[in-house]
């Protein structure tokens, strides 16, 4: 499982851009609640040797996985949340993880961990306010 911090990072895939060259279909993570996105782990060889391939060669765009292969299956086997998931479900599986831990900082009476988990649950929870009010207002 991948963490930022204290969340568990989403696995999906995404553009990112190195030099001036923008590369589609990067395997990554992405935090919920500080947006920090980084290449997946088991790919980042192969990223970092596309990325300076691509941008030696001059190209605006490439797509990554037409240069990789297949480890696909294997990138968010550890990962609690996937892109295709609803946004409020991530988002509660996300309160859920925090109030866990907030057990788990105040049985260690560790105060400074408690403290940033009590401002990860308020944007958090503003998150979900925010998804609930999107939602009520299609309807």
């Amino acid at each position: 499982m991948s963490f930022c911090c204290g969340a568990s990072m989403i696995g999906t895939k995404g553009t990112l851009k190195h030099i001036r060259t923008q590369i589609h279909n990067v395997p990554i993570l992405f935090c919920p609640v500080c947006h920090r996105i980084e290449v997946h782990y088991l790919i980042e060889n192969e990223y970092d040797i596309l990325a300076d391939y691509a941008h030696g060669d001059g190209a605006a765009e490439v797509d990554f996985m037409d240069y990789v292969d297949g480890k696909d299956h294997l990138l968010h086997d550890n990962c609690v949340n996937h892109e295709g998931e609803e946004p409020i479900e991530i988002v509660r599986c996300q309160i859920d993880m925090a109030l866990d831990l907030l057990g788990v900082a105040k049985s260690l009476h560790d105060q400074e961990w408690e403290e940033q988990l009590m401002k990860r649950l308020k944007m958090l929870s503003a998150r979900r306010d925010k998804l609930k009010n999107k939602k009520t207002s299609k309807k």
